[in-house]
């Protein structure tokens, strides 16, 4: 507040204006009449006018009751997204955990692997799924060439999640051409060595970087104890 302007009177909590302070306010807005209009966030402080005031005074009133519209809008948008999401994560763990049930049954690794490559696209909503390696680390495995996976999955990562896939022959073999999309978790062997899981979905885009990757980094780690398990 300037010097040249008394201070506000505070009464029960809230400021109320003296008569210079209601008299600038009232000059600004006058000198300023799209002030308000450009900032309709403004109205949400805004006491609304009675429209017996008149057609201006009621456009305002219009405007204040817009302004909290779309704000409701906006919450309904993000209320939604947030219960979409936590649909859509409730549904993918419960596929995770009927794969994981499925791979559990196998008795030896050639089992598991059958489980992984022919049950597992259905249980997890995709549409292939591979297991690959480099060298000897998974005999059974697609192999794959040597430092692949440091070429593939950067900075030693664990996961990848690929809006668009490529190179997908190298991954897939045959089932290639059902892959536009796919999620690459590497397969924490308890020996050692380089493998990976590959999930492969044909819509571009159904995994992308920004979604989570536990559930994918989980499946591998199953997938890693199945395999490994004696003939």
């Amino acid at each position: 507040m300037s010097a040249d302007r008394p201070r506000s009177r505070r009464r029960a909590g809230t400021v109320e204006p003296d008569a210079d302070e209601a008299a600038f306010v009232d000059a600004f807005l006058r000198a300023h009449p799209d002030f308000l209009a450009d900032r309709p966030a403004l109205y949400r402080a805004l006491t609304p006018p009675r429209r017996v005031h008149g057609e201006r005074l009621a456009d305002h009133m219009a405007a204040m009751l817009e302004a909290e519209r779309e704000r409701g809008m906006v919450l309904r948008d993000r209320t939604e997204a947030l219960l979409a999401a936590g649909r859509a994560n409730a549904a993918i763990q419960a596929r995770a955990q009927r794969a994981v049930l499925a791979v559990m049954a196998a008795r030896t690794g050639a089992e598991a692997l059958d489980i992984i490559v022919q049950d597992w696209p259905a249980l997890l909503g995709v549409d292939v799924v591979s297991v690959c390696a480099e060298g000897r680390a998974l005999p059974l495995a697609r192999p794959l060439p040597r430092g692949y996976l440091a070429r593939t999955l950067p900075s030693g990562a664990a996961v990848l999640l690929r809006a668009e896939a490529f190179d997908t022959e190298t991954l897939y073999g045959e089932g290639a051409a059902l892959v536009a999309s796919d999620a690459l978790a590497r397969l924490p062997l308890p020996k050692g060595g380089e493998a990976l899981l590959a999930c492969g979905a044909r819509e571009p885009g159904h995994f992308e970087p920004g979604q989570g990757t536990d559930v994918a980094a989980f499946l591998a780690a199953v997938a890693a104890i199945a395999l490994t398990r004696a003939p």
